[in-house]
């Protein structure tokens, strides 16, 4: 059995180095049986899938109506092009950035993601000790599977925290007041969930999962509403579970950052005319997202959006992206075109699924080599020496 197993396993290895196989980028998901087996964050997608039920796979992986902008978020990376100098000499690039006066080792986070245990027993603590390890900041959903205060732990210092805000003012003060106290810094607002959404493709992989969701869930989440789901929350816990206020306007804002002394960043901004008013209300950073393609069905890549952004908000702001980011080029291509950081959603919930916190941690250790080499590829010795020089968009200089 045992020279069987050997057997295979070398046969996996030998497929997975084939030049014909490697032209057709069909690497099968087999050849990865430990985390530093994967070459690229894509290995850990369809491991993933394999180690997840149709249901939890659907909630990772749907969009909203056709997943148009999910798709989209990914095909937009193409529309950029690097712009490569040589002869620089670059040894060791400094992929460090500064971020709220605070240092970051990259500029790379981990996006807030709900319910973690649905991916993993270990769930948001094996992603903290991840970040931990490769010195990287999470970002804590309101939906998350464990508690703020036990993240704080795993991690060794507070997260940044995500809010979906309660419905009423006294219940978000009382949320607000809990976050706080467990030191986080940084308060992240995601405002481009304050309605319903049509995740479609969710919807249609639960209804092919054969299992009873009440064998692990408090009431079924797809039928169940938010408020039922989120009254067995742990951050929702003595609240009354209703969130994300549809009648919220920029007053909300104002309130919001008259209640904390945590930065506000505000997470969905999509367009110039709100990156203004944002800056104009008082905000202290902006995340340019579309919530992995999962809020409204623009058809717009996040990395298409960041310019518009960027030019509005100036270096007044710093401004953040997420949404379909897969390799270290993407990550260099939104720093030209001026993003702080780089948040990862996906990619790292596919190496938690698959392996737990080292998938996590491979995941991370994948984009920082590739970062680092497409730094060393175009001569940019620092992130801080990234502009807009450094790419092109189809085929067309910058300004």
């Amino acid at each position: 059995m045992k020279r069987a197993a050997s057997g295979r396993r070398k046969f996996l290895q030998f497929l997975a180095s084939s030049p014909l196989l490697a032209a057709t980028q069909d690497v099968p998901s087999e050849a990865v049986t430990w985390p530093k087996d994967s070459l690229s964050v894509m290995d850990f997608e369809p491991l993933a899938h394999k180690a997840l039920p149709p249901a939890h796979w659907g909630y990772l992986t749907s969009g909203v109506d056709d997943d148009l902008t999910l798709r989209m978020n990914r095909e937009a990376m193409g529309h950029y092009q690097l712009r490569a100098r040589r002869l620089v000499g670059i040894a060791k690039p400094d992929l460090a950035t500064e971020v709220f006066g605070i240092h970051w080792d990259m500029p790379v986070y981990l996006s807030a993601l709900a319910g973690q245990k649905t991916f993993h027993p270990e769930g948001e603590l094996a992603t903290a000790r991840a970040a931990k390890a490769q010195k990287t900041t999470p970002m804590l959903s309101s939906g998350t599977s464990i508690a703020v205060e036990d993240v704080s732990k795993a991690l060794g210092n507070a997260p940044w925290y995500q809010l979906y805000m309660p419905v009423s003012w006294e219940e978000t003060e009382k949320l607000v007041r809990r976050v706080e106290a467990s030191e986080c810094s940084v308060l992240v607002w995601t405002i481009d969930r304050l309605f319903g959404r049509n995740t479609e493709t969710a919807k249609r992989l639960a209804r092919a999962d054969s299992r009873d969701c009440l064998t692990c869930h408090v009431a079924h989440p797809i039928t169940a509403s938010q408020v039922q789901l989120r009254r067995n929350n742990p951050m929702y816990a003595g609240l009354s579970g209703e969130t994300n206020p549809a009648v919220a306007d920029w007053s909300y804002v104002d309130r919001l950052k008259k209640m904390t002394k945590m930065k506000l960043v505000l997470k969905g901004i999509d367009t110039a005319e709100d990156a203004i008013l944002a800056r104009e209300h008082g905000a202290d950073g902006l995340v340019v997202s579309n919530h992995g393609g999962r809020s409204t069905e623009t058809g717009r890549g996040t990395i298409d959006i960041l310019p518009e952004v960027v030019d509005a908000v100036g270096s007044q702001m710093p401004v953040f992206v997420d949404g379909g980011f897969r390799r270290g080029s993407d990550i260099f291509k939104a720093l030209a075109l001026g993003a702080r950081a780089v948040g990862i959603g996906r990619p790292y919930i596919w190496g938690l699924a698959a392996f737990g916190q080292e998938g996590v941690e491979r995941v991370l250790e994948i984009l920082r080599g590739e970062l680092a080499l497409t730094m060393q590829g175009c001569g940019v010795a620092s992130t801080r020496q990234l502009t807009r020089q450094y790419v092109l968009r189809n085929g067309v200089k910058l300004g």
